[in-house]
């Protein structure tokens, strides 16, 4: 089974516990105006990658990741894009006792039966997911990605009934996804969920801009500076004001 893999980051420490070996995965729906990965967008081109090829690398960093409590996160471009080639590689993480999580802002989940028996059966050697909630508000999603978030928000009420643990994740981009009612909004949300172990909020970067750049693409928050630790705080403060982290 083969994947398209844009690239492979070998010592990421900022995607779940410890020190991960992080694949990122080619092909996302989302259109995301912060994306700091546009060149992941495309579907169906990157480097092939079979599981096989995956796994050996992998394992020359284990004494790394064991000792860091670290594991693999797959992320994007959108992993599940990729559902049956993430199984495949999950069932061999799990073979050699490696934490597994995935990265995904659940911008393809479906609720059509096929995609659901593929998801349930992945979800089975998921110890973690990084969900990225864009924006709580409908309209102020599809404007910022693109698409609207009905079905992102019923990804994450999926997880919350398989109980598969997940670090929820906001970027904070200022003027567009701070505002208090939103984020007070998404905090509501977040409350209805048995399965969040972690709140993040992500600051909002313009480390990304020179991939628009090299693409031909117009970056179009170029104007927008990231915000402060002070900004980033108060929203933490908003989202977890009506939730509590679930054991374990």
């Amino acid at each position: 089974m083969n994947g398209n893999i844009h690239s492979i980051e070998t010592f990421g420490t900022v995607d779940g516990p410890g020190i991960r070996y992080v694949i990122f995965t080619q092909g996302c729906l989302l259109r995301c105006q912060f994306c700091h990965n546009a060149d992941t967008w495309e579907i169906g081109s990157g480097k092939q990658m079979a599981v096989d090829e995956i796994m050996d690398d992998l394992r020359s960093y284990l004494p790394f990741i064991e000792s860091s409590g670290g594991g693999i996160t797959v992320s994007g471009g959108e992993p599940l894009l990729q559902v049956p080639f993430l199984l495949e590689l999950f069932k061999e993480c799990k073979k050699a006792g490696i934490h597994t999580a995935i990265d995904s802002s659940g911008g393809c989940f479906s609720s059509a039966a096929h995609f659901l028996a593929q998801l349930d059966e992945l979800m089975e050697y998921t110890d973690l997911v990084l969900l990225d909630i864009k924006h709580i508000d409908r309209k102020k999603h599809i404007g910022l990605t693109g698409m609207a978030n009905d079905h992102i928000l019923e990804f994450a009420k999926y997880l919350s009934n398989r109980n598969v643990p997940i670090w929820l994740r906001h970027v904070l981009v200022p003027g567009i996804t701070d505002d208090a009612d939103d984020l007070l909004r998404m905090g509501e949300f977040i409350g209805t969920l048995k399965n969040v172990h972690k709140v993040e909020i992500l600051p909002y970067h313009k480390l990304g801009v020179y991939k628009w750049e090299a693409l031909g693409l117009e970056y179009p928050l170029k104007d927008i500076e990231p915000p402060s630790e002070e900004k980033a705080q108060e929203a933490y403060e908003y989202i977890t004001k009506q939730w509590q982290p679930s054991a374990g």
